[in-house]
């Protein structure tokens, strides 16, 4: 049985106290419509499937769904759904993510959500450290939250101690929310330059993000653009904000 959990990553949230957080963390309308990924034992399911929610919720565990099936199959408002999360289809109407995520299948999870073009929000427990580099936590931005910065934003709410889990992962994990903006920082026909101008800027050539724009811009013309966004051309890419990505592409982007 141990060794079954270990290959499924799944590390089993038992600490009340952390449920209540993330389903604070998430905040949920009333009636709203909740997904679910690896719904375990149900000690989050029990929570979102309360009141007029509708609750869609996924286990890829053949014997953890069977006994979800016997223990909450007949909670109005919740369809469990025995199989993988990440072969689902979004829903076509607004929706949430909520959930406590296996480590190794994170980065897949978040990608699905970030995909899903009616997705309102995703709160997600994860590693500690995937919550904190993602959102900005050490002072370095990743590539996938800097191209999806102008439609979602990032943001860890809080550590849950590593004992809150059984069994006991070697981590600590934290709430992760991303959240969709109600008024996006670029229009949608602009996103698709904005992601490319982000990629390259990732390539790295030259030691920093002012060398690599150079092989594209005058010189001058990316100094100027980095003065505007209050960087200096040494910065290396990790350390360029979000907003200051934003500026540079006003500046140099799609011209």
């Amino acid at each position: 049985m141990a060794r079954r959990r270990k290959t499924l990553s799944q590390n089993f949230l038992h600490d009340t106290a952390a449920v209540r957080r993330i389903i604070r963390a998430g905040a949920l309308p009333p009636d709203a419509l909740v997904v679910e990924p690896g719904a375990g034992q149900g000690v989050l399911t029990r929570r979102l499937a309360t009141g007029d929610r509708r609750v869609i919720a996924y286990e890829i565990d053949p014997r953890l769904a069977a006994q979800l099936s016997r223990s909450l199959g007949d909670r109005p408002g919740l369809r469990l759904v025995r199989g993988d999360f990440l072969r689902s289809r979004a829903p076509r109407e607004p929706f949430a993510v909520v959930g406590n995520i296996p480590y190794s299948r994170t980065t897949d999870i978040v990608r699905w959500c970030l995909a899903a073009p009616h997705l309102t929000s995703a709160t997600l427990l994860t590693q500690f450290e995937y919550a904190a580099k993602s959102s900005g936590g050490y002072g370095r931005w990743p590539l996938l939250t800097v191209s999806t910065w102008p439609q979602f934003g990032w943001r860890r709410l809080g550590r849950v101690g590593r004992e809150s889990f059984t069994p006991v992962p070697r981590t600590d994990s934290a709430v992760l929310r991303i959240e969709r903006r109600g008024a996006p920082l670029l229009p949608p026909r602009r996103m698709p330059a904005y992601r490319e101008f982000v990629a390259h800027g990732f390539t790295g050539v030259g030691g920093s993000l002012a060398a690599t724009l150079s092989r594209r811009h005058r010189t001058a013309r990316v100094r100027a653009a980095f003065a505007r966004a209050d960087a200096d051309t040494s910065t290396p890419v990790g350390l360029v904000t979000p907003q200051q990505w934003l500026t540079l592409f006003e500046e140099l982007g799609d011209r």
